[in-house]
């Protein structure tokens, strides 16, 4: 807490005045976390001050703000160019986030109770390019340069105040590992959370996420327990990262989170089971002889859902000859034809594309 406050003293975040009267005034509080290694010991506790935003009167004193938090893809395609040209990494954490602009009218918060698609940013200028992806207030960057990303680093660390972590390890919740070709992502750490959460951890692995003939429909007995439905599925969506081919099935389970019933559950249960024989794997990126080169591959189901008779779209695309995007929806309207599902898996597909 000492940490933070001084820090955005430092930056001269606030000036502290008398209470107006007549004003809205916004509240604050600490928000506390801990953060893990990969291995689950303990890395560091951090507190972070907040303003408690819903207060604030909607069309009157405030607009539009949020945390830059970078897509799944960007990250596959940035770490895709940087393992094919021998790029060096380095991994950066900010000590303090708060809005970094200047402000044309006058905020007023409390002071701390306890105390009286853009998150990438590319550099480029002659031969020299440099690649942030930001996530909140975690950063990984890299470069063409060692000497500039060296330089680029320390004028961070001047500017933010941030923690130079040295190459990642650890990072947008997921875990690398620099091999003798490449650079190894996945979850292991995470996917070992949710089969703990779900009591798996134990049990035994499974081959196959879903039986291929079975068709989940709204028919059948409620599950006495949604709240713990929501939460394996919400975290089965952040494992597609790292382990794209479950994004078909996460899509047919998520389709329920209103109402599940008992069958869903038992079908989540069979993807926590095939997940635990995917701990150790993940995405490899290694150099390619055509970096710049994508292939896309795409598909759909016509009519495949019995509730709401809408069709499935799916692609994969490879950059560089390698998989950094992918996805399996269902469409937001009815295909009257097999062809009209296919035009509109192509429509997307090509959307992503480009």
């Amino acid at each position: 807490m000492d940490e933070e406050v001084q820090a955005l003293l430092n930056n001269r975040t606030w000036i502290l005045v008398r209470r107006p009267t007549n004003t809205n005034i916004i509240g604050s509080k600490w928000v506390f976390r801990i953060k893990y290694l990969p291995d689950g010991s303990i890395e560091h506790l951090k507190a972070r001050l907040v303003a408690k935003g819903y207060t604030q009167v909607p069309g009157l004193n405030y607009t539009n703000s949020f945390s830059s938090v970078i897509k799944a893809t960007t990250v596959h395609v940035v770490l895709s160019l940087a393992v094919t040209n021998k790029w060096p990494f380095r991994q950066l954490d900010v000590k303090n986030t708060f809005l970094n602009d200047y402000l044309t009218k006058h905020v007023y918060m409390e002071q701390p109770p306890s105390r009286a698609d853009t998150s990438l940013f590319i550099y480029h200028k002659h031969s020299d390019i440099i690649y942030l992806l930001l996530y909140v207030d975690d950063m990984i960057i890299t470069c063409n340069n060692s000497s500039l990303l060296a330089s680029f680093t320390w004028k961070l660390n001047y500017k933010f105040a941030t923690k130079d972590l040295g190459p990642p390890s650890s990072f947008f919740g997921l875990e690398s590992t620099t091999t003798s070709d490449g650079l190894f992502i996945n979850q292991l750490k995470y996917t070992r959370d949710i089969l703990t959460r779900a009591q798996l951890l134990d049990s035994k692995p499974i081959h196959i996420p879903m039986i291929v003939s079975q068709t989940l429909s709204a028919d059948g007995l409620l599950f006495s327990n949604p709240t713990l439905y929501r939460s394996l599925v919400g975290a089965l969506q952040y494992l597609i990262i790292t382990l794209p081919d479950i994004a078909h099935v996460v899509n047919s389970i998520n389709q329920f989170l209103h109402s599940p019933i008992e069958d869903y559950f038992l079908a989540v249960k069979c993807i926590l089971l095939y997940v635990k024989g995917m701990l150790h794997f993940g995405l490899i990126f290694r150099p390619s002889a055509a970096p710049s080169t994508l292939v896309a591959y795409f598909d759909a189901d016509w009519a495949d859902c019995p509730d709401t008779h809408r069709s499935t779209s799916g692609y994969y695309i490879y950059f560089g000859g390698k998989l950094v995007s992918w996805s399996a929806k269902k469409e937001p309207t009815v295909s009257r034809s097999s062809c009209e599902s296919e035009y509109r898996a192509l429509a997307l597909t090509t959307a992503e594309l480009l």
